[in-house]
């Protein structure tokens, strides 16, 4: 392992918006990155678990993936669906993927490599705030937290105001951004709506960028995405991209918190900005240098 190697535990909900396969892609394709392991979360963990392995094969890498949490942690899941899993017949993937707890699998990974791991989680909160609680030393051990989650500079300027991860399971954000977990990690960055949204493509860019072996399968599960929606945002990637270049992004530090309400405002992100704040999020980014650093991992 090279001095610029960085290990990574990826947590995700990939099967719903297609940017966890762009960013699962990219991490399988950078050669920094030493995937220790993945773990999925939210509504029908194991078929999520598929997608993963589709892409993994896909790169021909061998790389434990561990089904995590469907529910969020007060209540049934609120992304059910996984509707890119419509593309797994067309590609080889693992179906079994044995009985271990993906919490306790997570923990095991940071403890065996203390102040290495870079714990990036782009779905729903719920596997990473049963890891804390759980496992209240492993905050400590890790090397940083890297999250795609929340709208942080102005959220009550956009309705619905809640960035969904964050909404799909609140109580689990809350846990995460809550001082007592935070004050324990060095690097707590979030990469939020108010930069992710800025970075995007069309269904005609996406056809002419994505042609690399890799990115055949995630181009497939595109097609799904788009025959809903116009726009491909690239949230996840984002994320995994400034983990190895995060010139990408301008960054404030402060505080940050989650609040509750009984509708699609549940999980809004309140922020605080101060640079004695113990969160850092991203307030700008470069989409161009974005996507030149991204695209050119796929040689």
């Amino acid at each position: 392992m090279s001095d610029d190697t960085v290990q990574i535990l990826f947590d995700t909900d990939i099967g719903s918006d297609i940017d966890d396969a762009v960013a699962l892609a990219y991490l399988l394709a950078q050669p920094r990155c030493e995937l220790l392991g993945i773990t999925t979360v939210s509504g029908q963990p194991k078929v999520r678990a598929e997608l993963v392995s589709a892409i993994c094969k896909a790169a021909r890498k061998d790389i434990q993936i561990v089904p995590g949490a469907e529910d969020r942690l007060d209540g049934p899941t609120r992304q059910p669906r996984v509707p890119q899993a419509s593309v797994l017949s067309d590609w080889p993937h693992d179906t079994e993927f044995g009985d271990r707890d993906a919490v306790e699998f997570m923990a095991e990974t940071i403890r065996s490599h203390p102040n290495e791991v870079v714990l990036l989680a782009v779905g729903p909160m719920t596997n990473v705030a049963q890891l804390f609680t759980r496992y209240p030393d492993v905050p400590g051990l890790l090397k940083s937290l890297q999250l795609m989650c929340g709208r942080f500079i102005d959220p009550r300027s956009s309705t619905p105001s809640a960035e969904w991860n964050a909404h799909c399971d609140p109580a689990a954000a809350s846990v995460v951004y809550s001082d007592t977990i935070s004050r324990n990690i060095d690097g707590h960055t979030s990469l939020g709506l108010d930069v992710t949204t800025r970075v995007t493509m069309n269904s005609d860019e996406v056809k002419q960028h994505f042609q690399h072996p890799l990115l055949q399968p995630v181009y497939e599960m595109s097609k799904v995405w788009f025959n809903e929606r116009p726009v491909l945002n690239f949230h996840d990637p984002l994320a995994a991209v400034t983990l190895f270049d995060d010139t990408i992004c301008e960054f404030e530090r402060g505080t940050a918190s989650v609040t509750r309400s009984d509708d699609r405002n549940d999980g809004t992100t309140e922020w605080l900005s101060g640079e004695d704040g113990r969160h850092r999020v991203g307030v700008t980014v470069d989409a161009d240098r974005f996507f030149d650093s991204y695209f050119g991992v796929f040689k």
